[in-house]
C-alpha cells in the first residue's frame, strides 16, 4: 500500500508527523508548537495549529502528560464573587490556553485563608502546570507558596520581589482623563475617588496631581469616600452646595459608579453636563456608563489584553522562562457625551 493510500484511509489515525507534513515544518517544531514549547516564531505556531485543527489532530493527552510530567491544566483562584473584574481577565486567559489545548480549574477563596489553602491543594492534586491568582481590587497580599509550578498575579499582586505580576495601569489612565479634561479647556477639576487606603486610589490620585501640576493648574480638590453612587452624590453636594469658591468645572471620579451619582446629583441641581461641568469616570463598566444620562467617558483598563497577556506569559513559564516583577498595562479613554456634546 503506497503511502498516498494510506494518508487516505478513514481509520487511520493522525499524527504529528502528518501535522509537520502539511505544515512545512520538522516534527521538533511542530511538537513543540502543539506543546506551547520551545522559541518559535508566532506565525509559525499559529499555522501548526491551524493545520492540526484543519486534519482533525488529536495529541494523546495521556502519553504527552506523562512524557511531560504535565496535565494541560492550568488552576485560576480568585476571590471576585462579583466577577466584575476577574471574569474579563479569566475569559480572555482561558480562550488563550485553550488555543494550545490548556483546560482550567477556577477556585473562588471568598477571602477566607483556609479555603484558599483548600482550594490549593485540591488544585496541586490535579497535578496543575501552573496557577494564575486573581482578585476584586488589586493590592498586595501574601505570595503563595506551591514549589515547582509557575504562579502569575494578574490585577493581585504579591508580597514576593520574584513574583510576576500583571496590573492595570492606575497612575497612566489618571493621566489620560485629566489631560482630556484640560484639553477641553477646563480648569478647575475636581477628584472623587474611593478609600484612600487603596493603591489604585493612591496611583490614580498621583496621576491627576501629575497631569494638573504640568498644566500649571492647582489639584488641591480631593474627595475621598465609598465606591458608590450615593457617595458621588454627596460629593457634588459638598462642592457645589453653598461653596464661597469657584465651583469645578470638571469632575474626574475614581470609578463609574461614583461618576454616574455625582452626574444625577449635578442634573438635580440643574447643572448641564458636560456644558457646565465634564464627567470623566474610571473602569469603563458598560452597565454604569452606557446607562448614565449623559453616558460617561471613562477610562478603560484593558483587562481581557491582561488575560490574554497571563496566558502568553503563563505557557512560557510552564516552558521554563523565568518571569519577575511589575507589569503594567496601559489603559484607553473612551470618549461619550459626558465630556464631549454630541
Amino acid at each position: 500500500m503506497s503511502q498516498d493510500t494510506q494518508d487516505k484511509s478513514p481509520n487511520r489515525r493522525v499524527t504529528i508527523r502528518d501535522v509537520a507534513r502539511l505544515a512545512e515544518v520538522s516534527i521538533g517544531t511542530a511538537s513543540k508548537a502543539m506543546n506551547a514549547g520551545g522559541r518559535l516564531r508566532q506565525e509559525t505556531r499559529d499555522k501548526v495549529m491551524r493545520v492540526a485543527k484543519e486534519i482533525g489532530y488529536r495529541p494523546n493527552d495521556l502519553a504527552q502528560s506523562l512524557h511531560r510530567a504535565r496535565s494541560r491544566t492550568v488552576g485560576i483562584l480568585t476571590n471576585d464573587s462579583f466577577g466584575r473584574f476577574s471574569f474579563p481577565i479569566i475569559r480572555a486567559l482561558e480562550e488563550r490556553l485553550a488555543d494550545q489545548g490548556v483546560a482550567v480549574f477556577m477556585c473562588n477563596a471568598t477571602d477566607d485563608p483556609a479555603r484558599e489553602r483548600q482550594h490549593i491543594d485540591q488544585l496541586l492534586g490535579k497535578r496543575i502546570d501552573g496557577l494564575v491568582v486573581t482578585a476584586r481590587r488589586s493590592d498586595r497580599r501574601p505570595a503563595i507558596l506551591v514549589g515547582g509550578i509557575p504562579v502569575i498575579y494578574v490585577f493581585s499582586q504579591a508580597d514576593d520581589p520574584d513574583a510576576l505580576c500583571l496590573l492595570p495601569d492606575d497612575e497612566g489612565g489618571a493621566v489620560l482623563a485629566s489631560e482630556h479634561l484640560i484639553g477641553l479647556g477646563r480648569t478647575r477639576i475636581a477628584h472623587i475617588t474611593g478609600p484612600e487606603h487603596f493603591e489604585a486610589v493612591q496611583l490614580r490620585h498621583r496621576g491627576f496631581k501629575r497631569a494638573l501640576e504640568r498644566a500649571g493648574l492647582k489639584s488641591d480638590l480631593f474627595l475621598s469616600g465609598p465606591w458608590s453612587e450615593e457617595w458621588g452624590r454627596d460629593a457634588v453636594a459638598k462642592l457645589f452646595d453653598g461653596a464661597d469658591a469657584p465651583r469645578p468645572d470638571a469632575l474626574f471620579c475614581g470609578n463609574d459608579q461614583i461618576a454616574r451619582g455625582a452626574a444625577e446629583a449635578l442634573r438635580d441641581r440643574g447643572i448641564a453636563v458636560p456644558r457646565d461641568v465634564a464627567i470623566v469616570g474610571f473602569d469603563n463598566w458598560l452597565v454604569m456608563t452606557e446607562a448614565a444620562r449623559p453616558p460617561l467617558t471613562s477610562i478603560d483598563m484593558n483587562l481581557p489584553a491582561l488575560g490574554r497577556e497571563a496566558g502568553e506569559r503563563l505557557l512560557a513559564m510552564i516552558s521554563g522562562e523565568r518571569e519577575t516583577g511589575t507589569r503594567r498595562l496601559p489603559a484607553t479613554l473612551v470618549v461619550r457625551q459626558s465630556t464631549v456634546e454630541s
